[in-house]
C-alpha cells in the first residue's frame, strides 16, 4: 500500500518534487497508516515507538533512498522517529514530513498585506520547540520558485533531503528540522521556475552568518539574553531630545583599536563592552553611532554594501555578545546609533539579487534597479512585500537589539530617481517627476512605525539635497526623521578652514550661511568618516599653516563646532587629531596620545562636551531660531565670529567668539546683552589643550558700554585662531 508513483519517486530521487509533504511522512490511506521517507545512502530504516523504543515497522527499500511501510492500525497519526542505518552507522532522528506547519493563518494574511511588522519572528530560523519536539524553524519568502530546500551539515549540503512546504500565495516556503539548533550552518538551495538549480544562497533573515569570505548563515537563537537595561530604556528618550546635549562618536568597530599581539585582529564585542565604552564615557559623548554592522562580504565596502540586514556582523562576536556590548553602552548611560542602508545592496550571488531567479528585491529594470556609483542593486520601495521587509528590520534591531536610533545612509540616493544618473539612464515617477514616490513612502512609514511603536528611540538621516521637511511630521508631508545630518554646514566650513588665514575674510559667509538654514530641519552637525578618506586627508591635515597653526586651527574649528546650533557628531580618531586619513584595515594612531598637542585635542573635545552639557544656552534652543543671536556675523577683515546662544528661559545667555587668523585681538570690545559678569567657561587657547595660554583670567565684568548694538559690553583678549565659551553670572 503506497501513495508514491514511479513519478513521485522519480522526483523525490532528483530533488525536484515541489510538494514532498503531500507524499513523504505519515499519511492514513484506508485508514491504514503508511510511511515514507527519503534518506539516501540509507541501507535500512525502522520506524521507532519514541516512547518504548520499540520498533512499529521495518520499512522497505522501494527505490534509491526511497522507503515505505504500513504500519499496524490506527486511529489517528501518531509519534515515531526514525532509526537509519547507513554501512556501520545508526542514529535516530525525527521525521522532518511528520510536522505540521509552524506558520499561522495570521502570519499567512499580513505577509500577504505586507503588513507583518514582526515578520522576522516568522521568516528565517528559529530555534524552537515544535509539537513537542526541539528543533529549527526555517521559512524563507521565495514567490517564483519551483522547490527550496534548507541545507547544511546536517543533511551534507544535500538539496533533496530538506525540500520545503509552499504555502501558497504568501510564496513563502517552511519546513520544520528536528535536532538542528543553535550554531548550525545553513543556505537555500533554490530551483528557479524554470528548473534552473540557483547559486546557493544565504537567509535574507539570517540572525547569524559564517566569517567572511565563507557565506552560509548560521542559527542564532534570539531568546535566552537576560536584559538589565530597563531604567536607560525608560529615560533613553531625553537623551536624544532636541533640547538635549547630543553629541555622538562614529566609530568603525574593526579599526577603531586592534591587537597587534594576536595578529592585529579588530576588538570583540566583550572587548569593546570594555574598551570602547569607557573610552567614550570618560570623553563625555553622550552616543556612540557605528558603521553599519550588519553582516558584510567585503571588508572594504566599510559595512555599506549589506548582505545579512538581521545578523551583527560575526568579525567581532556572535548576536548575544553584540547584545552585551549593547548592554554595556545603556549601564553607562550612553545610547547606541546603527548606521542603517536600506538604499541599496551588492550582487554578491549568495544575496538577495535575482533571489527567486527573479528580480525579486529589486527592480527588474536597471534604470530603477541599479546604483551606477556603487555598483548596487536598488530595492523596490513599491514592492510590499519589500517595503516590509525593510521596515521589519528597522524594527528588528530597534526591539530586539534595544538599539536606540538608526542613522539612514544615503538617504537622497534614494530620495531621487535620477539620481547620479544621466537623461534617458532612469524612469520618471508616475507624474513624470524624479522623485521616488515609493521610496518616500516607505522611509514615512517606517519612521511612523518606529515612533509609534518603540518608546525614546530615533531616526536621523544623511541627506545632502535640500529636500524639504526631512525631519518634519509625515502628516504633514515631511519624512519623519528625528535629526538631519547638515551636510552643506560640513561642506562650507571645511573649505573655510582650508584657507589660509590670511584669505579667510574672502570667504566669510562659509562660516555664516549656514545660519540662514540652520533651523529649517533638526540638524547634526556631521565631521565624519567621509571627510577623512579618499585622499581627503585626516581633519588634521586640512588645516593650514606650520604644526602649530594646524593644532590651534583644529582647536578653533572644533570650539566653534560645539558653539553651533545643531548636535555634534565626531569620527574617531578627530578627537586627538589623528595624523593620516582613516585606513579601514588597521587601527587608529592611539601612540600619538603620547605627543603633547594630541593629548591636547583630546583634552579639548572632553572639556567641548563637558561645557555643552552643563551650559544650557548651548544646547537647549538648538532647533530654534530665538535660541541664536548674531553678535558680530560680518567681521570679515578680523575674521571673527560673535554670536550669542540662549537657553529656554534666555536668563543666562553664552557668548561664542572664535578668531579664525593668527592675530591676537587684545582690549577688543564685544557687546553684550546682559549686565554682569562674563565668565571665560572655555578657551581652545589654553595650555592644557597646547595653546598659548592668553586669555582673560577667568571672565571679565560688563560695562555699560554700548557695542554692537547692545546697551553693555566686554572688553577682553581675544588669542590667535581660538574660541572662547562665555557665560553671564548676573546673579546678584
Amino acid at each position: 500500500m503506497t501513495i508514491l508513483s514511479m513519478q513521485d519517486i522519480a522526483k523525490i530521487a532528483a530533488g525536484q518534487h515541489n510538494d514532498p509533504f503531500s507524499v513523504l511522512g505519515l499519511h492514513v490511506i484506508d485508514g491504514r497508516p503508511v510511511i515514507h521517507c527519503f534518506q539516501p545512502g540509507a541501507t535500512s530504516i525502522d520506524v521507532v515507538d519514541p516512547k518504548t523504543g520499540k520498533v512499529i515497522i521495518a520499512l522497505a527499500h522501494v527505490a534509491e533512498g526511497v522507503f515505505a511501510g504500513v504500519a499496524p492500525r490506527r486511529k489517528k497519526p501518531f509519534a515515531y522517529v526514525l532509526r537509519i542505518t547507513k554501512g556501520d552507522d545508526t542514529w535516530e532522528t525525527e521525521d522532518p514530513y511528520s510536522f505540521g506547519p509552524v506558520m499561522g493563518e495570521l502570519d499567512e494574511h499580513l505577509i500577504g498585506e505586507g503588513a507583518h511588522q514582526q515578520l522576522w519572528r516568522v521568516l528565517g530560523a528559529h530555534v524552537m520547540t515544535h509539537e513537542g519536539v526541539a528543533g529549527t524553524h526555517f521559512a524563507v519568502w521565495a514567490p517564483n520558485a519551483r522547490r527550496v530546500s534548507v541545507i547544511g551539515n546536517f543533511n551534507s549540503w544535500d538539496g533533496r533531503r530538506h525540500v520545503m512546504r509552499s504555502r501558497g500565495t504568501t510564496g513563502v516556503w517552511e519546513i520544520f528540522v528536528p535536532r538542528v539548533g543553535e550554531g548550525e550552518h545553513y543556505k537555500y538551495e533554490i530551483i528557479d521556475s524554470d528548473g534552473t538549480t540557483l547559486p546557493l544562497k544565504a537567509d535574507p533573515f539570517g540572525f547569524g552568518a559564517e566569517h567572511p569570505p565563507a557565506t552560509a548563515s548560521v542559527v542564532r537563537s534570539l531568546d535566552g539574553f537576560d536584559w538589565k537595561d530597563a531604567d536607560w530604556l525608560a529615560d533613553r528618550g531625553k537623551a536624544i531630545a532636541i533640547d538635549a546635549p547630543v553629541s555622538i562618536y562614529e566609530v568603525h568597530l574593526g579599526s577603531w583599536k586592534r591587537v597587534p599581539e594576536d595578529g592585529n585582529r579588530p576588538l570583540s564585542y566583550l572587548e569593546l563592552a570594555d574598551q570602547l565604552v569607557r573610552y567614550v564615557k570618560d570623553l563625555g559623548f553622550t552616543h556612540i553611532e557605528l558603521m553599519p554592522i550588519s553582516e558584510f562580504p567585503f571588508d572594504g565596502s566599510w559595512g555599506y554594501q549589506p548582505v545579512g540586514l538581521f545578523a551583527p556582523t560575526i568579525r567581532h562576536g556572535t548576536l548575544q555578545e553584540f547584545r552585551a556590548f549593547v548592554e554595556a553602552c545603556h549601564k553607562a548611560d550612553i545610547g547606541l546609533i546603527l548606521d542603517w542602508v536600506p538604499g541599496h545592496f551588492p550582487e554578491d550571488k549568495h544575496g538577495l539579487g535575482q533571489f527567486d531567479g527573479t528580480p525579486l528585491y529589486e527592480h527588474a529594470d536597471r534604470r530603477e534597479g541599479f546604483h551606477p556609483d556603487w555598483n548596487t542593486l536598488v530595492f523596490n520601495y513599491g514592492r510590499r512585500e519589500v517595503a516590509n521587509y525593510l521596515t521589519a528590520n528597522a524594527l528588528y534591531w530597534l526591539d530586539e537589539h534595544h538599539i536606540d536610533g538608526l542613522r539612514v545612509d544615503a538617504v537622497a540616493s534614494m530620495l531621487y530617481r535620477d539620481y547620479s544618473r544621466k537623461d534617458g539612464e532612469w524612469i520618471p515617477n508616475k507624474d513624470g517627476g524624479r522623485e521616488n514616490l515609493e521610496a518616500i513612502a516607505f522611509m514615512q512609514n517606517t519612521n511612523v512605525a518606529a515612533y509609534g511603536q518603540i518608546d525614546g528611540i530615533v531616526t536621523i538621516a544623511e541627506e545632502s539635497t535640500a529636500f524639504p521637511g526631512v525631519s518634519g511630521m509625515v502628516d504633514g508631508g515631511g519624512l519623519g526623521f528625528g535629526y538631519k545630518w547638515n551636510m552643506g554646514w560640513m561642506n562650507d566650513t571645511l573649505s573655510y578652514m582650508e584657507e589660509d588665514p590670511i584669505n579667510r575674510k574672502y570667504h566669510h559667509d562659509k562660516m555664516t550661511f549656514g545660519l540662514h538654514y540652520a533651523f529649517s530641519e533638526n540638524f547634526v552637525l556631521p565631521i565624519s568618516h567621509d571627510e577623512v578618506v579618499h585622499g581627503k586627508g585626516s581633519l588634521l591635515d586640512k588645516m593650514p599653516g606650520d604644526g602649530w597653526q594646524k593644532f590651534a586651527n583644529l582647536r578653533a574649528y572644533l570650539g566653534f563646532m560645539w558653539g553651533h546650533p545643531g548636535k555634534k557628531l565626531l569620527f574617531m580618531g578627530c578627537e586627538f587629531a589623528q595624523g593620516v586619513e582613516w585606513n579601514h584595515n588597521s587601527s587608529l594612531d592611539w601612540h600619538l596620545l603620547d605627543v603633547d598637542q594630541h593629548k591636547g585635542i583630546q583634552n579639548l573635545v572632553r572639556d567641548l562636551n563637558k561645557t555643552y552639557k552643563t551650559i544650557p544656552a548651548l544646547h537647549e534652543q538648538d532647533t530654534k531660531p530665538r535660541g541664536f543671536d548674531w553678535v558680530e556675523g560680518g567681521a570679515n577683515e578680523e575674521s571673527l565670529f560673535i554670536f550669542l546662544r540662549y537657553g529656554t528661559d534666555g536668563s543666562k545667555p553664552a557668548l561664542v567668539i572664535s578668531n579664525m587668523t593668527p592675530v591676537e585681538r587684545s582690549a577688543r570690545r564685544v557687546g553684550v546683552p546682559i549686565e554682569g559678569f562674563w565668565t571665560e567657561k572655555l578657551n581652545t587657547d589654553a595650555t592644557a589643550y597646547g595653546g598659548t595660554g592668553a586669555g582673560n583670567l577667568g571672565g571679565v565684568q560688563s560695562e555699560a558700554i554700548a557695542a554692537s548694538g547692545r546697551p553693555h559690553s566686554i572688553s577682553i583678549t581675544i588669542p590667535p585662531l581660538a574660541t572662547m565659551i562665555f557665560e553671564v553670572d548676573n546673579e546678584t
